[in-house]
């Protein structure tokens, strides 16, 4: 199912932070459908687990990949899907509120 916007949300050790980074795009108000696509850039930390609270919401998918870098998971991020418009946010990062606006 093609979206209007994927959210692509690379992480490496960020478990601590990703699920701030995580809720911050699916709490914006907006009527727009969106995917959120986490790429896991092998972290050794808790990132699979705290990912695994969101297994059941058909907006997220989660990828990991061995660790290859930021660029590597960015592209693998890129090519995983097939929306228009693609944002970036690094995984210890939060979108303010309503930075995702209705597609026009």
């Amino acid at each position: 199912m093609s979206r209007d916007l994927a959210v692509v949300i690379t992480t490496y050790n960020y478990a601590q932070y990703l699920p701030e980074a995580v809720d911050s795009v699916l709490h914006q108000s907006t009527a727009a459908s969106f995917e959120i696509v986490v790429v896991d850039d092998g972290s050794t930390d808790d990132t699979p687990a705290v990912m695994a609270q969101y297994a059941d919401d058909g907006r997220v998918r989660y990828m990991c990949q061995e660790n290859a870098g930021e660029s590597a998971a960015l592209n693998n991020g890129i090519a995983s899907t097939a929306s228009d418009s693609i944002m970036f946010l690094d995984g210890d990062d939060a979108l303010l509120a309503r930075t995702i606006h209705e597609a026009s």
